[in-house]
């Protein structure tokens, strides 16, 4: 297939699911054309390696001061969610050839749904619409759980001309992809009563098994957790803040010597501080994830809140890491608790599992053996492709359907 994928960020390895499925519709011989918008030097880099996979990538720059022009011009449109508008540049359309140059055309996220919308009105070719998360159901717990003010007041200030949105985009393309089945309930409470949405369809993300796999020549070192993602991400923070200040305090109890790796980019200040303590290490941006996960004795996820299926979860898992996580963070996987990897909520039930792990290495063993397993299985990237590939075809079959309906009305 021909397919136009469209990308308001630049695909990479930390933007793991538009970067993963474009290497591996092009490995599956299909044509992927490439348009994106770069906002620094690093993602203008990371183009290089994006144009050796794709037949054709067309980036144009849009620094962070335009998508924050774009956010201050819909502030008084109650209408038009900021995410809307934040990586709108409508220079980057002129790139799409006519309606013989593609098969189907993939839009991923609430950021990129406007060029959805401008080939559904300009073109007569199928749009897929990936959503990956309900933005709504992010900004309601982001809204009222968020340890970071500015997190909290940006969701409540988008929160519900995002809900009115995101239901009117229901019925707007051809096909809507979300990770979770989480995710597709929460779109579809925010339907109108006279809206006939589009079929939407759970894509999980996958795992690069290759990348993120156990590595028998590190020896894990003793009583060492690690969590990870980007420590800029409000959800992160006030994941990392909850971990420390709750949970770790049981830990150090009976286990004074546990030692915390906190590996992501961009520490906000309130994460850069906690190094001030000597059992805690803030790495910053790292030059590759796996070395981190794979010398750790545990990895910890303890997400209070989120949407979509937690990459941080399955990568850990991958590398044959035991993880300790949430009821919340395991609602989008089909993992069997006890077996796959622990689940706890409460701050001490979560200490207790995680020195269950410190303190028997066969359960050490057992869990990230079953780990890496279910990752195998069940979130393997070729795999999640081949399945994309199935929803292009129903797309374009549809669409090849309204249109023979629209010229038998129009004769």
């Amino acid at each position: 297939m021909n397919v136009l994928f469209i990308v308001p960020y630049v695909p990479n390895l930390v933007r793991t699911r538009p970067y993963n499925l474009i290497r591996h519709l092009a490995a599956r011989g299909n044509r992927v054309t490439v348009l994106t918008i770069w906002a620094n030097e690093q993602e203008r880099a990371d183009l290089a390696h994006l144009k050796e996979i794709c037949h054709e990538v067309h980036a144009i720059s849009m620094p962070l001061w335009h998508s924050l022009f774009n956010s201050a011009l819909a502030l008084p449109k109650p209408k038009t969610p900021l995410q809307s508008v934040y990586s709108w540049k409508p220079s980057l359309v002129s790139a799409i050839g006519g309606n013989g140059a593609y098969d189907v055309v993939h839009v991923e996220h609430l950021r990129g749904s406007r060029y959805g919308l401008y080939l559904k009105q300009h073109t007569n070719l199928p749009v897929v619409w990936d959503s990956v998360d309900c933005i709504t159901h992010l900004f309601r717990q982001a809204a009222s759980q968020s340890k970071s003010l500015k997190g909290r007041f940006r969701s409540w200030l988008d929160l519900e001309r995002t809900a009115r949105y995101e239901g009117w985009l229901l019925d707007k393309f051809n096909h809507i992809l979300v990770t979770s089945p989480v995710d597709r309930e929460a779109l579809l409470k925010l339907r109108p009563n006279s809206s006939n949405p589009a079929p939407i369809s759970v894509l999980g993300n996958g795992v690069d098994v290759e990348h993120f796999c156990p590595d028998p020549t590190v020896e894990r070192e003793p009583a060492t957790l690690v969590i990870s993602g980007k420590m800029s991400y409000h959800a992160n923070v006030t994941m990392t803040l909850h971990l420390v200040n709750k949970i770790m305090p049981h830990v150090w109890q009976q286990c004074p010597d546990a030692k915390l790796l906190v590996v992501g980019k961009d520490p906000t200040r309130e994460i850069e501080a906690l190094a001030e303590n000597p059992n805690i290490v803030v790495t910053g941006t790292v030059d590759a994830l796996p070395p981190y996960l794979q010398k750790a004795t545990v990895a910890v996820a303890p997400i209070t809140y989120g949407a979509g299926i937690q990459n941080k979860i399955l990568e850990a898992m991958g590398c044959g890491t035991p993880v300790v996580t949430t009821p919340h963070a395991v609602s989008a996987l089909c993992i069997e608790p006890d077996r796959d990897l622990l689940v706890a909520d409460a701050p001490e039930s979560y200490a207790q599992a995680i020195l269950s792990i410190i303190e028997n290495p066969q359960r050490q063993e057992d869990l990230g053996r079953n780990g890496r397993t279910y990752v195998e299985q069940h979130h393997h990237w070729p795999n999640v492709a081949a399945r994309l590939e199935t929803i292009y075809a129903e797309a374009i079959e549809t669409a090849s359907s309204q249109a023979s309906r629209s010229l038998g009305l129009q004769s």
